[in-house]
């Protein structure tokens, strides 16, 4: 867990069919272009290596820590990163959570080249002071 302290702007995790924007807002399409971002600049056009994955999944979780740490919003941030060689085999993968749909969340990105897949998983956990807010 990664916890990013800052000054509150518009980002609360929620389901996408809420959509008022707080000061605790988690706003998808933000976390989503983030997680693109990181992937594409760590990827770009690139081959699968075996030798290279530990530090492009290393890289591209970095990447999007730190980006959502300056979004200055008060939550607690996990990021996994998979990177699998296209060679036919099947990759499924699910997530879940047991929490609080008006304050937390989760993203999953997907993006990939002909000989490669990576998925990108971020969760969003508002912090306690934070939480005390919204229900006000």
């Amino acid at each position: 867990w990664l916890k990013c302290d800052g000054s509150p702007s518009p980002l609360r995790c929620r389901p996408a069919a809420m959509e008022d924007e707080g000061e605790n807002e988690f706003v998808s399409e933000q976390v989503h272009e983030i997680a693109q971002q990181a992937v594409k600049q760590t990827l770009n056009e690139a081959t699968y290596s075996k030798e290279k994955v530990n530090g492009w999944c290393t890289q591209i979780s970095d990447q999007c820590l730190k980006k959502l740490c300056e979004l200055g919003k008060p939550f607690k941030y996990v990021v996994t990163c998979i990177i699998m060689q296209k060679n036919g085999a099947q990759l499924h993968t699910a997530a879940t959570a047991w929490w609080d749909l008006k304050t937390d969340g989760l993203l999953c990105v997907q993006v990939g080249n002909a000989t490669l897949d990576c998925i990108v998983t971020i969760y969003a956990c508002l912090l306690g002071d934070a939480r005390s807010n919204v229900d006000e």
